[in-house]
Order: C-alpha cells, then sequence, then structure tokens
C-alpha cells in the first residue's frame, strides 16, 4: 500500500511489525528486498515494540470503525484504506508531528534533507 501511494519509491522506509508469519515469510522478505525497504520486527512478548501500532489501531477503531456500518468485509477494508490514506495520513492533525498531517511533515522532512545535501 505504500508502494502504491508513493508512486513506488519506498526505498529506505522501515516495515515495522509484529513477529507474525506472514512477515517472517521468504516472500514478504524479498518484497521488501525489491522495493528497498527494511524490515523491523518486534521482539517476542515485548508489548512496547508495538506501542505505535497499537495507538494507530486504537485511533482507528475509536474515531472510524465504531462509528459505522458495513455491509460486508470487502467494503469495510476499502472504507478502512480510504479513511488511511485521505483523511488520516493527508489530514488529520497529529500532535507528534508537529500537529501536521503524516504527509505534510514526511514532504517538509524530506525537503529539508534534500536542502541539507544541496548545501
Amino acid at each position: 500500500m505504500a508502494a502504491a501511494t508513493r508512486g513506488g519509491d519506498v526505498r529506505g522506509v522501515i516495515f515495522h511489525s509484529d513477529r507474525g508469519s506472514e512477515y517472517g515469510s521468504r516472500k514478504f522478505g524479498r518484497t521488501c528486498r525489491k522495493l528497498g525497504v527494511f524490515q523491523s520486527m518486534g521482539r517476542v512478548g515485548s508489548c512496547f515494540d508495538n506501542a505505535v501500532s497499537e495507538a494507530f489501531n486504537s485511533v482507528l477503531k475509536v474515531e472510524y470503525i465504531h462509528r459505522h456500518t458495513f455491509a460486508t468485509r470487502a467494503q469495510a477494508r476499502i472504507r478502512i484504506a480510504t479513511w488511511i490514506t485521505d483523511f488520516y495520513n493527508a489530514r488529520r492533525l497529529h500532535s507528534v508531528c508537529g500537529f501536521k498531517s503524516p504527509i505534510d511533515y514526511e514532504r517538509e522532512h524530506r525537503a529539508g534533507l534534500t536542502v541539507g545535501l544541496a548545501a
């Protein structure tokens, strides 16, 4: 999904996950290497390693899922993915990002890196 929303360029992105079998599979590892994505996995039994993911899941449930009814699983998948890409990442202000959306924060960060490299 990240590759699709960024036009395929996700080199250098860190994909952090739990130790689920899908994330430890050869196929997933090959896909990450092909895209230039670094894999990171939490330690077994450490809730703190996934605190950011758990906080996101909480926000998703409180702000969206519990406020909507979905006719089918397919509809739920599409509407949740749309909420994440069109609202959560693009317009929702995050205190950890200096009250900017994640997309605006990332753009400013990348612009700062570009300016620093040009100097």
